[in-house]
């Protein structure tokens, strides 16, 4: 397996064991997971029960997309220290991630009993209220937060979430402006009050939100792409590097949970099942390439047809959890479409996917091309993309929400343009947004 980040720092030869636990949490919070989690492991050889390394572990084994392993780990630092609240509430977090919604209650319940002030435990039990339907308690949970700690803009982003998940855009849009007046710099208020504009159909003022955004951090890759995608202004190519790196990062350790138990995602079965289709029976003989892997989703599928499974993507918080998945064989932080250029890839995969990776690319035609090259003759490219439908008379257009979608006589002329024969454009429900479809188009074509 290869490794998806690098620690260029020695750590020190002697220290005692706070400063070696203070800084395995230094490596830690600065995404230098390998560094970190062997220091971690060096201090519980030593002291096996010392339950700030347990609990960091836990932590560190949940980004890496090992939830068994940090629950265990979380579990373990609890009987060590039990009477420690965050222990409590972060293995909610974990709990509440996973699907396990009776245990993230209880251990948020334990939390608070400990500590009944704290406002992020607070806001923690309403995300989870919220992501089981419980809308009055989460409301209930949120507005705790927000009393026992005014400036807790998490709770205003997350109060306005709930009501825009009721429609009542109005209410929304006043907590998200409470959560950019407290912390103007972040970019979860902003984004979320621009899409707040967008899902009622104000797209003019969604840009104007995107710009000030950008007069108030003028590097921020985020803004600056959601700005081009409401205003049409500076419309990229592709999405920028750092916009992807920046919102996937961010978005890691939430992602699965998100995307499959609120949002219905599905993109990633669908391209395997077409894949599947023209597929002989899982054999353990192909090799085959998850171009914008993210968090390993399709690995899973596809890895009893696979003798090398590789995965790339640009986002390490990605690549780091697609590792906790145990699959891939070799995983690479690189954007797609170098990876594809590279000579030594050329005529080395029988199979190429790419599931929900695609909506980042305007022109399609460099990827089929991409494509082609590194496939065997014979072998398939299968990928999802958005349907622009009659609406991109280019083929493509960049839609208010920040993502690309496609025509289906596009996507056909850039298959056959690489010399790819088209074996499927079929539509297909991706997930659902805003309580509404996402349409798209699930493609398979082969290498002639």
């Amino acid at each position: 397996m290869s490794e998806t980040v690098q620690n260029d720092r020695p750590a020190p030869t002697e220290m005692s064991l706070d400063e070696a636990i203070r800084y395995a949490v230094e490596l830690h919070r600065s995404r230098q997971l390998d560094g970190a989690e062997t220091l971690y492991r060096r201090i519980l050889a030593v002291a096996p029960e010392q339950p700030d390394a347990l609990h960091f572990l836990g932590l560190l084994n949940f980004q890496r997309g090992r939830p068994d392993e940090a629950v265990a780990l979380i579990g373990r630092a609890i009987e060590a220290q039990p009477g420690y609240p965050d222990f409590h509430s972060n293995l909610g977090n974990v709990y509440t991630a996973l699907g396990r919604v009776e245990e993230a209650a209880d251990s948020y319940a334990r939390a608070l009993a400990l500590d009944p002030q704290r406002a992020d435990f607070h806001n923690n039990l309403g995300v989870l209220c919220r992501a089981t339907g419980m809308v009055a308690e989460a409301e209930a949970e949120f507005r705790r937060a927000t009393e026992l700690d005014p400036a807790h803009f998490r709770a205003y982003n997350n109060l306005g979430m709930l009501y825009a998940a009721q429609d009542n855009i109005e209410a929304a849009v006043e907590h998200y402006c409470r959560s950019i007046t407290l912390m103007p710099s972040h970019p979860d208020g902003h984004k979320l009050l621009g899409l707040a504009y967008y899902s009622i159909g104000q797209v003019r003022e969604a840009a104007e939100v995107f710009r000030q955004w950008l007069k108030e951090t003028p590097d921020d890759p985020v803004a600056r792409h959601m700005l081009a995608a409401c205003s049409g202004e500076g419309v990229p190519e592709r999405a920028d590097d750092a916009f992807i790196v920046e919102t996937f990062d961010r978005f890691a350790d939430s992602f699965e949970e998100q995307l499959q138990q609120r949002l219905a995602y599905k993109a990633p079965q669908l391209v395997v099942d077409a894949l599947g289709r023209h597929l002989p029976p899982p054999a353990g003989l192909l090799h085959i390439l998850d171009a914008g892997c993210g968090t390993g989703l399709c690995g899973p599928l596809v890895k009893p047809h696979a003798a090398r499974l590789t995965g790339v993507d640009l986002s390490v918080g990605m690549l780091q959890k697609a590792e906790g998945k145990g699959c891939y064989d070799h995983l690479y932080r690189i954007e797609l479409g170098a990876f594809l250029a590279m000579p030594d890839e050329a005529a080395a995969w029988d199979v190429v996917l790419s599931a929900d990776t695609l909506c980042y690319f305007g022109p399609l035609e460099a990827v089929c091309a991409g494509a082609r090259k590194v496939l065997r003759p014979g072998g398939l490219f299968g990928f999802s993309v958005e349907d622009a439908g009659e609406r991109a008379p280019d083929g493509h257009l960049l839609n208010p929400h920040g993502r690309y979608a496609h025509s289906a006589a596009y996507v056909r002329r850039c298959l056959e343009g690489a010399g790819l024969a088209v074996l499927g454009i079929d539509p297909a429900v991706l997930r659902t947004e805003g309580g509404k479809p996402v349409h798209g188009l699930i493609v398979v074509g082969r290498a002639v």
